[in-house]
């Protein structure tokens, strides 16, 4: 019986292929898992691009050269040497663009686990938890494709909202986000409408996606970059998703001392950002990255696994009523299929509005 993976190679992303490799034996305590389903989004694009300065490409082994991408998805034990773990249990959690990965269960408990496998131990606890599907409160049989798709940029947004809350909003009175349309976006304006009703959300986007963003009813007011000039100069806060420097500058330009916060989200040309074209500092406050993995990990320490999973479920449901009908699930069968989307979306050639879930 073999595996089959696909292949990334890392100085070149449009070269992917796919290999079959025996299993190895299964190791005392390990259990081997079945990938069922996951999501190709601009979230794996991100994975890869940065893979190697963010240790991405280290959580799966691949040849020399190469990398595997990694999704986020749902598997099935078909194999187990722990006590605990029966044939048949589903999880959720960080997986392979591959049909199987074998785990290494650790703090084991009713509701999920860490992956101690040796290889993975310097990256984030966040990347190697998984959940237990029977016991999780996120999980909803009808809405696996929503959570795969929008439930890791969702948490991002989630982490933000509370991160800024914690920090008394730094007095601000409205909260403005470029890339309104993102889902990671949406997911910060969506918490931020349950949990910090007194600031104003106001949404950036491009012309073209004024409307869609506006129906969503998560912002206050939703403006075209090109009025960007045109908000009043209140105490702000503004979360970065664009990756845009000359947008952000803007940003700063326009807002000035009334600049509370600028947050930056995502992990590319963070320095470019920092500053106007000629390298002088932008007005305002120094714009700080926000790295979501670290600020999970405070969260959980402050709340506990069980306590915390239940407020992001709460806001979960909250966001996932609000996200109905914004995306239309499109389910490809095999990792052909998987190779052939990363490879148009690396491209820019997926319609935003789709949302592609494989099932290997």
């Amino acid at each position: 019986m073999t595996t089959t993976q696909v292949h990334v190679r890392k100085s070149a992303l449009s070269e992917a292929v796919l290999a079959e490799l025996p299993f190895a034996p299964l190791a005392e305590g390990a259990v081997r898992l079945a990938v069922e389903s996951f999501s190709v989004t601009a979230n794996n694009i991100t994975y890869a691009v940065v893979g190697d300065g963010f240790k991405y490409w280290d959580f799966f082994p691949a040849p020399d050269g190469f990398g595997i991408v990694p999704m986020w998805g749902h598997a099935r034990v078909i194999e187990s040497r722990h006590p605990d773990f029966a044939v048949g249990e589903r999880v959720y959690g960080y997986l392979p663009m591959a049909s199987h990965l074998d785990v290494l269960p650790g703090r084991v408990s009713a509701g999920g686990f860490l992956d101690t496998t040796d290889y993975r131990q310097p990256m984030s606890p966040v990347y190697n938890s998984y959940t237990r599907l029977a016991v999780d409160p996120e999980h909803d049989p009808t809405h696996e494709g929503e959570r795969m798709i929008f439930g890791p940029l969702f948490r991002t947004g989630f982490l933000i909202e509370y991160f800024l809350r914690a920090q008394g909003w730094f007095g601000a009175e409205q909260l403005v986000v470029t890339s309104a349309s993102s889902k990671t976006a949406m997911g910060l304006a969506s918490v931020a409408r349950q949990l910090s009703p007194g600031v104003r959300r106001i949404g950036l986007t491009s012309n073209g996606n004024v409307a869609f963003v506006a129906a969503s009813g998560l912002y206050d007011q939703v403006v075209a970059y090109d009025d960007l000039e045109s908000l009043p100069r209140a105490a702000t806060v503004s979360v970065d998703f664009a990756g845009n420097a000359d947008l952000l500058a803007r940003l700063h330009r326009h807002f000035g001392e009334s600049l509370a916060h600028s947050a930056l989200v995502g992990a590319t040309h963070v320095e470019a950002r920092s500053t106007l074209g000629g390298g002088a500092p932008l007005p305002g406050p120094k714009p700080a990255l926000f790295f979501a993995p670290d600020h999970a990990v405070v969260f959980f320490k402050a709340h506990g696994a069980e306590e915390g999973g239940k407020l992001v479920a709460s806001a979960w449901r909250e966001f996932l009523a609000a996200a109905e009908g914004t995306i239309a699930i499109e389910r490809h069968k095999g990792l052909e299929a998987a190779r052939a989307v990363f490879l148009e979306m690396l491209a820019g050639k997926v319609d935003p509005a789709k949302g592609i879930v494989i099932e290997p």
